[in-house]
């Protein structure tokens, strides 16, 4: 039976989350990360949000969201989560759940559904072979999960693969090839350091050339507050960054982005500056990083380098509307 969210679901849908979620490494709800993330969130609305019950015991729950303020919120709503108990994951079930979702966005004017890193309800999940260590959002849909499969038979299209990469800091050294690009750069009038006001400028108009508000708004905060973060300076001025430097709770090191820019590319920056976030980030006291990157990315590269590995796949997703 389908029924409409009500807050009296809610410790039915943890349990449930508890025993089937947790298959796919998210990690587990409490009822006060649940409202974290889910009902708590400014993007939850309840007629985006399903239960199948069975004789009043949750079966099976789906949630999406909306924003005109996210990316595409103007013409997409975003796949939250969907799960089944295992008594009934069977392709019915999982398209009642998502016949009702899709029905809603469309009555809301969404023209489609997207499964990526830019829904604002992330899902914490945990890195394969490593001690509950945790990465703070799914930029999509687990590949190895059921779910992927039924999203795909129900004409989900697969726009790209997310690659989740690791690295335990305790086995990160700075590299000799890096000082050595370090010192080419320096020929060439390239600094790579800690960011410090006192001695470097130029951070407005760097950030304005990236045109990416989530670096605006973190760096322009770290640089005014004194977070940490590592700087690319030519002739006093900020030229390039990796940050901020974040020590999490969980252990885990926090960064935005790296960036360097366009007319300042060619000299290993992006590099440099990645190595040195890592030597950073280790320097104090942080035990592990994790991020995720398009399996395209040449960036991959460089994280290679840095000792990283591939330790989970992800699938960004969507399905557009028909006009019927």
């Amino acid at each position: 039976m389908l029924r409409s969210w009500e807050e009296r679901y809610t410790s039915g849908v943890i349990e449930l989350w508890n025993r089937e979620a947790t298959k796919d490494g998210y990690k587990e709800w409490t009822e006060q990360s649940f409202q974290q993330i889910i009902t708590g969130s400014p993007y939850f609305k309840e007629n985006l949000a399903y239960v199948l019950l069975d004789r009043d015991v949750v079966k099976g729950f789906i949630c999406g969201c909306t924003g005109e303020d996210l990316p595409l919120g103007d013409r997409a709503g975003y796949l939250t989560a969907l799960i089944l108990d295992s008594s009934i994951q069977e392709d019915q079930y999982f398209l009642i759940l998502l016949e009702a979702l899709e029905s809603q966005l469309k009555i809301s004017g969404k023209k489609q559904m997207d499964c990526l890193f830019f829904n604002p309800m992330k899902l914490p999940w945990y890195i394969p072979g490593t001690p509950h260590h945790e990465h703070n959002n799914a930029p999509g849909i687990p590949v190895e999960s059921r779910l992927y499969a039924i999203l795909l038979m129900y004409g989900y299209i697969e726009r790209a693969e997310q690659c989740a990469m690791y690295l335990n800091l305790d086995s990160f050294d700075y590299p000799d090839v890096m000082l050595t690009k370090e010192q080419a750069a320096r020929e060439n009038g390239y600094v790579v350091e800690l960011f410090d006001k006192e001695r470097h400028d130029g951070i407005s108009e760097m950030l304005s050339a990236f045109n990416n508000p989530l670096w605006d708004q973190e760096i322009t905060a770290s640089a005014a507050n004194g977070t940490s973060f590592v700087a690319a300076i030519y002739d006093g001025q900020c030229i390039g960054f990796a940050g901020p430097v974040i020590r999490q709770e969980n252990g885990r090191g926090y960064f935005a982005g790296i960036g360097v820019m366009e007319e300042h590319e060619g000299h290993g920056l992006g590099s440099i500056l990645f190595f040195k976030l890592c030597e950073a980030f280790k320097d104090m006291g942080t035990e592990y990083m994790s991020l995720f990157t398009g399996s395209n990315n040449p960036a991959l590269r460089i994280y290679k380098k840095a000792g990283f590995q591939h330790v989970k796949t992800f699938s960004t997703m969507r399905k557009e509307f028909s006009d019927e």
